[in-house]
């Protein structure tokens, strides 16, 4: 098994703790990246396999399998165990919009954080400091991620509400709890962490970062993006 992956790609962190949960052996392919390039050029095998040009791209034998929601369901129909969907219906169901919504809904306001921390602004500076409410750079990244925090907090409050009296998102580990937590993770790490207000999201991130798996990826890409910004900080 392969998985094309990129250091800092929210989806791929998805599949990677999926497949470390799952207890699955794979060869990891990194793909290109940096602040001036982005993904330029594309991996030549990542264009061959999937038409979006995108990680994550699992291949399993003959198998090839592109998009981290699709990755997630695919490893679970072919490798069960242990479950990473609840078993019932309306469980799965709902399991499936919560990871959806992790994808959808929290990262277009942390990619607008993303933009305002490691990419260049109009006049070619780069400032993380936009992240931690002390914005230098031009006014529309400050503008920008202003409102990315105020989304931010309007998500934790409903994901708060979310976990009242759930240790995770769908009863167990699942990957609704997955892919949010990548989300919260990233967040938090680009200076968008839950509120005083936020206590069960506060505590259901303690108990993901208590999984080995979860913990290792949170880790390695502490250390890529801690790498980035200080690169970013003197570019």
């Amino acid at each position: 098994m392969k998985l094309y992956s990129a250091p800092l790609s929210l989806f791929t962190a998805k599949v990677r703790i999926a497949l470390d949960e799952k207890a699955l052996a794979y060869e990891r392919i990194e793909v290109g990246w940096s602040l001036a390039g982005r993904y330029e050029p594309h991996h030549p095998d990542v264009v061959a396999l999937n038409p979006k040009r995108q990680v994550p791209v699992l291949v399993d034998g003959d198998v090839v399998v592109y998009d981290s929601t699709i990755v997630l369901e695919y490893l679970e129909d072919r490798y069960p165990d242990p479950p990473l969907y609840p078993r019932d219906a309306i469980a799965r169901a709902r399991c499936r919009q919560l990871e959806a919504a992790a994808d959808e809904i929290w990262f277009p306001s942390i990619w607008d954080l993303i933009e305002s921390v490691f990419y260049a602004a109009s006049d070619g500076r780069r400032d993380p400091q936009v992240a931690r409410s002390e914005p230098k750079a031009s006014e529309g990244h400050r503008e920008r991620a202003d409102h990315a925090r105020e989304a931010l907090a309007r998500r934790y409050d409903a994901l708060d509400k979310e976990l009242a009296g759930r240790e995770f998102l769908c009863g167990a580990w699942s990957v609704a709890d997955i892919g949010t937590f990548i989300m919260v993770n990233a967040a938090t790490t680009l200076g968008a962490p839950p509120g005083e207000d936020h206590a069960r999201v506060r505590d259901w991130r303690q108990r993901a970062l208590a999984r080995p798996a979860v913990r290792r990826e949170a880790e390695s890409m502490g250390a890529c993006a801690a790498k980035a910004l200080a690169g970013a900080t003197k570019s």
